[in-house]
């Protein structure tokens, strides 16, 4: 969801386990050289769903923390490539946190329906999150470190069998 940090924790976590970052959200707005508010307000949601799907199909994921948009959840065909090619962490924040750290939710370029609110969104989009996650941390009151530290943990814990350089 928008306001769970997945830019501001994956660019930490990426520092921290030596690997590069990449945004979805950036790469689109470079590619389409327009920004994700005005690919929904000219082409529609859809639209940018279906640029966001493209997008994330020719990411190379190797070396690389990646942080989807919001919506990438909507495409299983994105999700499993990602799936396939690395681990998927869900940042799950309750309704109330994003609530307080989101303030521009009708301008922030959100793939969504016009008559959605904030909180059906959430519920509509964490079903998938939670149907795509290899690993699931509830960070709704945790800062950048910790969360990126949990994150390195449950990826540790649920991968024995990966050499260390290759668990993150």
């Amino acid at each position: 969801m928008p306001g769970a940090g997945k830019s501001s924790i994956g660019v930490m976590l990426a520092h921290k386990t030596s690997k590069k970052f990449l945004d979805t959200d950036s790469l689109i707005e470079t590619s389409q050289k327009r920004s994700l508010q005005d690919i929904v307000d000219n082409s529609g949601y859809m639209e940018l769903r279906r640029i966001e799907e493209h997008a994330i199909l020719q990411v190379n994921c190797a070396n690389h923390v990646i942080s989807t948009g919001g919506s990438a959840a909507y495409s299983n065909k994105a999700m499993m490539y990602l799936k396939e090619n690395g681990i998927s962490v869900f940042l799950d924040v309750n309704l109330k946190e994003l609530q307080h750290r989101i303030h521009n939710f009708n301008t922030r370029g959100l793939a969504k329906r016009d008559d959605q609110t904030f909180e059906q969104l959430y519920k509509e989009r964490k079903e998938l999150y939670l149907q795509y996650a290899d690993i699931i941390v509830e960070s709704s009151y945790m800062g950048v470190e910790q969360t990126c530290q949990m994150i390195v943990e449950r990826i540790k814990a649920s991968s024995p069998q990966l050499n260390e350089s290759d668990k993150i």
